[in-house]
């Protein structure tokens, strides 16, 4: 095979257009190589980086936010903590009602009520599992006086009992009151911990 011999004359002899092409063609395929195989990847993981980067700042952001509403929210989760500790206070434990009931019926005695039923009803656990509702239908034969001092015991019980659906009846002279009685103990702690 013969050898390519290039020189000055075979070049001059080649027509001004494609010189002009074998001069600009080598430069131009190494400019389009550049921008298709390093610039343009380059350029779009610029770009992906960049988004990246705003993403973080947002992120970085609200964490700074979170931050700065911690100690605050610290402070709301001590004083509702308290406020959950002084309000269980009043609300018994399941082993207590039994106690809580018969104190109930007791003071009905000794405020003078004639207790004709005493009726405890089905338990009911509130939606968010925090307490159990214990109503107890009661009727009773009484004056008014030893009605209403018995609603004033109540009253003053430490733990919550809730009076409510009251209905009176005169019956010769006496009154026949029916209504219900309602107290509440705290859930069991596994199930209230759950959530």
């Amino acid at each position: 095979m013969a050898a390519i011999d290039l020189n000055l004359n075979t070049i001059k002899n080649i027509p001004f257009n494609f010189q002009v092409i074998i001069s600009v063609l080598p430069p131009l395929i190494l400019i389009v190589a550049f921008v298709f195989l390093i610039y343009i990847p380059k350029d779009k993981e610029n770009n992906e980086l960049d988004l990246k980067i705003t993403t973080l700042n947002t992120e970085i952001a609200d964490s700074e936010e979170k931050v700065k509403r911690l100690d605050a929210l610290i402070a709301e989760n001590k004083v509702l903590k308290e406020r959950l500790a002084k309000l269980r206070k009043q609300l018994p434990e399941e082993k207590e009602v039994s106690v809580l009931l018969k104190q109930i019926s007791e003071l009905g005695l000794r405020s003078g009520l004639d207790i004709i039923l005493w009726k405890p009803e089905p338990r009911k656990t509130d939606p968010e599992g925090l307490y159990v509702e214990i109503p107890v239908n009661v009727e009773v034969m009484t004056n008014y006086h030893q009605l209403g001092v018995f609603f004033s015991h109540i009253s003053r019980l430490q733990r919550l009992v809730n009076i409510s659906d009251i209905m009176l009846d005169v019956k010769n002279t006496r009154i026949y009151a029916k209504f219900t009685a309602r107290t509440f103990a705290s859930a069991e702690p596994a199930a209230v911990a759950v959530q």
